[in-house]
Protein backbone atom coordinates (compact mmCIF):
# COMPACT_ATOMS: atom_id res chain seq x y z
CA UNK A 1 0.00 0.00 0.00
CA UNK A 2 1.15 4.03 -0.74
CA UNK A 3 0.08 6.43 1.62
CA UNK A 4 1.93 9.90 0.99
CA UNK A 5 0.93 12.70 3.76
CA UNK A 6 1.60 16.04 4.15
CA UNK A 7 0.65 18.95 6.47
CA UNK A 8 -1.31 21.97 4.55
CA UNK A 9 -2.34 25.17 5.94
CA UNK A 10 -1.98 27.34 8.36
CA UNK A 11 -3.35 24.59 10.53
CA UNK A 12 -0.73 22.34 9.51
CA UNK A 13 -3.78 19.64 8.26
CA UNK A 14 -2.50 16.24 7.07
CA UNK A 15 -4.00 15.46 3.91
CA UNK A 16 -3.38 12.05 2.82
CA UNK A 17 -3.38 10.11 -0.71
CA UNK A 18 -3.89 6.44 -0.09
CA UNK A 19 -3.05 3.99 -2.98
CA UNK A 20 -2.35 0.15 -3.46
CA UNK A 21 0.66 1.46 -5.67
CA UNK A 22 2.21 3.66 -8.15
CA UNK A 23 0.21 4.08 -10.90
CA UNK A 24 -2.75 3.32 -9.69
CA UNK A 25 -5.91 4.77 -8.45
CA UNK A 26 -6.11 6.71 -5.19
CA UNK A 27 -8.03 8.14 -2.50
CA UNK A 28 -7.92 11.49 -1.14
CA UNK A 29 -8.32 12.13 2.44
CA UNK A 30 -8.82 15.89 4.24
CA UNK A 31 -7.71 18.05 1.00
CA UNK A 32 -8.07 21.04 3.79
CA UNK A 33 -6.56 24.84 2.75
CA UNK A 34 -3.55 25.22 0.30
CA UNK A 35 -3.63 21.45 0.28
CA UNK A 36 -4.25 21.94 -4.09
CA UNK A 37 -0.34 22.07 -4.68
CA UNK A 38 0.21 19.27 -2.68
CA UNK A 39 -1.82 17.10 -4.02
CA UNK A 40 -0.81 18.19 -7.54
CA UNK A 41 2.85 17.03 -6.75
CA UNK A 42 2.16 13.37 -5.21
CA UNK A 43 0.08 12.84 -8.04
CA UNK A 44 2.13 13.55 -10.44
CA UNK A 45 5.09 11.91 -8.74
CA UNK A 46 3.44 8.53 -8.39
CA UNK A 47 1.47 8.35 -11.44
CA UNK A 48 -2.00 8.36 -9.27
CA UNK A 49 -5.69 8.96 -10.37
CA UNK A 50 -7.85 10.37 -7.55
CA UNK A 51 -11.13 8.78 -7.79
CA UNK A 52 -12.41 10.38 -4.55
CA UNK A 53 -12.65 12.43 -1.23
CA UNK A 54 -12.86 10.83 2.20
CA UNK A 55 -13.54 13.43 4.73
CA UNK A 56 -12.96 12.59 8.47
CA UNK A 57 -15.48 15.54 9.21
CA UNK A 58 -16.52 18.88 8.38
CA UNK A 59 -14.31 21.56 10.06
CA UNK A 60 -12.98 24.02 7.23
CA UNK A 61 -9.60 23.21 7.96
CA UNK A 62 -9.96 19.74 6.78
CA UNK A 63 -12.65 20.42 3.80
CA UNK A 64 -11.51 23.78 2.43
CA UNK A 65 -10.11 22.17 -0.85
CA UNK A 66 -13.02 19.57 -1.62
CA UNK A 67 -14.77 21.62 -3.84
CA UNK A 68 -12.07 22.57 -6.52
CA UNK A 69 -10.35 19.15 -5.79
CA UNK A 70 -14.08 17.33 -6.77
CA UNK A 71 -14.73 19.80 -9.53
CA UNK A 72 -11.56 19.37 -11.38
CA UNK A 73 -11.84 15.65 -11.68
CA UNK A 74 -15.37 14.83 -11.47
CA UNK A 75 -14.96 12.67 -8.26
CA UNK A 76 -17.47 12.01 -4.95
CA UNK A 77 -16.72 13.22 -1.52
CA UNK A 78 -17.77 11.30 1.42
CA UNK A 79 -18.73 12.85 4.44
CA UNK A 80 -21.00 11.39 7.70
CA UNK A 81 -24.61 13.42 7.36
CA UNK A 82 -24.26 14.70 11.41
CA UNK A 83 -21.27 16.90 10.15
CA UNK A 84 -23.45 18.29 6.13
CA UNK A 85 -24.18 21.58 8.16
CA UNK A 86 -20.70 22.17 8.66
CA UNK A 87 -19.87 22.59 4.92
CA UNK A 88 -22.74 25.32 5.28
CA UNK A 89 -23.99 28.17 6.94
CA UNK A 90 -22.58 26.77 10.18
CA UNK A 91 -19.24 27.95 9.34
CA UNK A 92 -19.95 31.56 9.92
CA UNK A 93 -20.82 30.34 13.49
CA UNK A 94 -17.04 28.65 13.77
CA UNK A 95 -15.67 31.81 12.82
CA UNK A 96 -17.48 34.07 15.13
CA UNK A 97 -16.79 31.80 17.59
CA UNK A 98 -12.55 31.29 17.39
CA UNK A 99 -10.64 34.51 16.88
CA UNK A 100 -7.83 32.54 15.50
CA UNK A 101 -9.86 30.60 13.19
CA UNK A 102 -11.66 34.47 12.31
CA UNK A 103 -7.81 35.85 11.65
CA UNK A 104 -6.75 33.05 9.59
CA UNK A 105 -9.61 32.94 7.24
CA UNK A 106 -9.32 36.60 6.62
CA UNK A 107 -12.11 36.91 4.88
CA UNK A 108 -10.98 34.71 1.90
CA UNK A 109 -13.64 32.06 3.51
CA UNK A 110 -15.91 30.12 0.90
CA UNK A 111 -18.06 26.83 1.72
CA UNK A 112 -19.64 25.18 -0.33
CA UNK A 113 -20.44 20.85 -0.84
CA UNK A 114 -19.19 19.33 -3.72
CA UNK A 115 -21.76 18.22 -6.75
CA UNK A 116 -21.32 14.75 -5.43
CA UNK A 117 -21.08 14.32 -1.83
CA UNK A 118 -21.93 11.40 -0.60
CA UNK A 119 -23.20 9.95 2.90
CA UNK A 120 -21.49 7.70 5.74
CA UNK A 121 -22.40 5.23 8.20
CA UNK A 122 -21.31 3.72 11.03
CA UNK A 123 -19.92 0.48 9.92
CA UNK A 124 -20.05 0.56 6.78
CA UNK A 125 -17.29 -0.80 4.42
CA UNK A 126 -16.27 1.36 1.08
CA UNK A 127 -14.33 -0.18 -1.78
CA UNK A 128 -12.59 2.15 -3.18
CA UNK A 129 -9.32 2.27 -5.84
CA UNK A 130 -8.78 -1.50 -4.55
CA UNK A 131 -9.07 -0.61 -1.04
CA UNK A 132 -11.49 -1.50 1.81
CA UNK A 133 -12.06 0.72 4.09
CA UNK A 134 -14.47 0.53 7.02
CA UNK A 135 -15.79 3.43 8.38
CA UNK A 136 -16.30 4.11 12.23
CA UNK A 137 -18.60 7.08 13.40
CA UNK A 138 -16.93 8.46 16.32
CA UNK A 139 -18.75 11.70 17.49
CA UNK A 140 -17.07 14.37 19.96
CA UNK A 141 -14.83 16.18 17.90
CA UNK A 142 -17.90 16.80 15.97
CA UNK A 143 -21.10 14.88 15.95
CA UNK A 144 -20.29 13.24 12.32
CA UNK A 145 -16.39 12.68 13.09
CA UNK A 146 -15.45 9.51 11.72
CA UNK A 147 -12.32 7.52 11.49
CA UNK A 148 -10.94 5.39 7.89
CA UNK A 149 -9.78 1.58 8.89
CA UNK A 150 -7.97 -0.50 6.65
CA UNK A 151 -7.13 -4.44 7.87
CA UNK A 152 -3.91 -5.62 7.63
CA UNK A 153 -2.96 -7.59 4.86
CA UNK A 154 0.03 -9.32 4.50
CA UNK A 155 3.12 -7.73 5.70
CA UNK A 156 1.11 -4.37 5.79
CA UNK A 157 -0.41 -3.76 9.32
CA UNK A 158 -3.99 -2.04 9.71
CA UNK A 159 -4.21 1.27 9.46
CA UNK A 160 -6.27 4.06 11.19
CA UNK A 161 -7.45 7.42 9.40
CA UNK A 162 -8.38 9.02 12.56
CA UNK A 163 -8.74 12.79 11.67
CA UNK A 164 -9.29 14.86 14.80
CA UNK A 165 -9.96 11.88 17.19
CA UNK A 166 -7.05 10.79 18.16
CA UNK A 167 -3.45 12.49 17.94
CA UNK A 168 -0.35 11.50 19.08
CA UNK A 169 -0.38 12.02 22.74
CA UNK A 170 -3.62 13.72 22.73
CA UNK A 171 -6.96 13.82 21.23
CA UNK A 172 -9.35 16.72 19.32
CA UNK A 173 -10.55 19.80 20.80
CA UNK A 174 -14.46 19.48 21.71
CA UNK A 175 -14.83 22.96 22.67
CA UNK A 176 -16.31 24.53 19.16
CA UNK A 177 -19.80 24.22 17.62
CA UNK A 178 -20.73 20.41 17.70
CA UNK A 179 -17.70 19.16 19.87
CA UNK A 180 -19.08 17.17 23.04
CA UNK A 181 -16.28 15.99 25.45
CA UNK A 182 -18.33 12.84 26.60
CA UNK A 183 -18.63 11.91 23.29
CA UNK A 184 -15.40 11.83 22.66
CA UNK A 185 -14.35 9.53 25.50
CA UNK A 186 -17.53 7.31 24.74
CA UNK A 187 -15.84 7.40 21.15
CA UNK A 188 -11.97 6.81 22.38
CA UNK A 189 -13.61 3.89 24.59
CA UNK A 190 -15.60 2.53 22.01
CA UNK A 191 -13.77 3.03 18.61
CA UNK A 192 -10.07 3.41 19.49
CA UNK A 193 -9.36 1.19 22.81
CA UNK A 194 -10.68 -1.86 21.15
CA UNK A 195 -7.98 -1.97 18.27
CA UNK A 196 -4.88 -3.98 17.76
CA UNK A 197 -1.89 -2.33 19.36
CA UNK A 198 -0.44 -2.88 15.83
CA UNK A 199 -2.18 -0.23 14.24
CA UNK A 200 -1.02 2.62 12.54
CA UNK A 201 -2.62 6.06 13.45
CA UNK A 202 -1.88 8.45 10.46
CA UNK A 203 -4.11 11.72 12.31
CA UNK A 204 -5.46 14.80 10.94
CA UNK A 205 -2.72 16.94 13.02
CA UNK A 206 0.94 16.25 13.58
CA UNK A 207 3.07 12.88 13.43
CA UNK A 208 1.63 9.28 13.09
CA UNK A 209 1.73 6.72 15.71
CA UNK A 210 0.75 3.08 16.72
CA UNK A 211 -2.26 2.50 19.37
CA UNK A 212 0.21 0.32 21.08
CA UNK A 213 1.91 4.06 21.84
CA UNK A 214 -1.22 5.63 22.33
CA UNK A 215 -2.28 3.34 24.66
CA UNK A 216 0.83 3.17 27.35
CA UNK A 217 1.50 7.13 26.68
CA UNK A 218 -1.63 9.09 25.67
CA UNK A 219 -2.99 10.53 28.91
CA UNK A 220 -6.50 9.97 27.67
CA UNK A 221 -6.23 6.45 26.46
CA UNK A 222 -4.31 5.29 29.79
CA UNK A 223 -7.05 7.02 32.17
CA UNK A 224 -10.38 5.31 29.85
CA UNK A 225 -8.54 2.24 30.09
CA UNK A 226 -7.54 1.75 33.80
CA UNK A 227 -11.54 2.92 34.34
CA UNK A 228 -12.70 0.30 31.82
CA UNK A 229 -10.46 -2.04 33.64
CA UNK A 230 -11.92 -1.42 36.83
CA UNK A 231 -15.28 -0.01 36.78
CA UNK A 232 -15.39 0.70 40.40
CA UNK A 233 -12.00 2.41 40.70
CA UNK A 234 -11.93 6.24 41.78
CA UNK A 235 -12.10 8.69 38.85
CA UNK A 236 -9.49 11.40 38.50
CA UNK A 237 -11.13 14.92 37.98
CA UNK A 238 -13.96 16.51 39.36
Amino acid sequence: MLVVGFPAGPWGTNCYLVATGAGEQCVIVDPGKDAMPGIEQVVAEHRLSPVAVLLTHGHIDHVWSVVPVCGARGIPAYLHPDDRWQMAAAYERIVETDAAIRELTAGSLTAAEPDDLRELSDGVELEIAGITFTVDHAPGHTEGSVMYRRAAEGDVPPVLLSGDVLFEGSIGRTDLPGGDHAAMLRSLTSKVLPLDDATVVLPGHGSSTTIARERATNPYLTALAEQTASPDAPRRGM
